[in-house]
């Protein structure tokens, strides 16, 4: 039997972060987005974790704590979840750092931005409207002409 190109489950991308404290982490996505573990973290010989996965909603996520050539950073990730300003609290309430509060947007999302506590960035969306690709542009236009006012 031929292995497919991908596990079951799995999407053709999937986010990896590289985070300095990946337990907090875990902890942060379980408590804000309801993320469970798919298996138990694999560690190294000091303790620290090697590489872990967990699923939020349908999309398996990797973390793994640094080593050598591969430092920490940040990433920038984006959720759709049912709720926008029931997560936004509760993420806050785990420790994120606000960095926009819920507001709907003009591409039809109602959206929030969090920073855990590694430093990574979270926009948590519902979305609210299917918006026309004219009607984005348009509306897009609308929102740059008033940032410049």
């Amino acid at each position: 039997m031929a292995v497919k190109l991908k596990p079951e489950g799995y999407h053709s991308v999937t986010p990896y972060l590289v985070v300095a404290n990946v337990a907090q982490v875990i902890d942060f996505v379980k408590s804000t987005f309801g993320a469970e573990e798919l298996h138990p973290p694999v560690r190294r010989s000091d303790g620290s974790i090697m590489h872990c996965e967990l699923r939020i909603g349908d999309s398996p996520i990797m973390m793994g704590e640094p080593m050598g050539q591969y430092p920490a950073m940040p990433a920038c990730l984006y959720v759709y979840v049912d709720d926008t300003d029931a997560v936004y609290r509760q993420a806050l309430r785990t420790g994120a750092k606000s960095m926009m509060e819920p507001a709907d947007q003009f591409y039809g999302d109602r959206s929030a931005g969090v920073k855990d506590p590694a430093g990574n960035l979270w926009w948590i969306a519902t979305h609210k409207e299917d918006v026309s690709p004219e009607e984005m542009e348009r509306r897009a236009q609308e929102v740059m002409a008033a940032r410049q006012s």
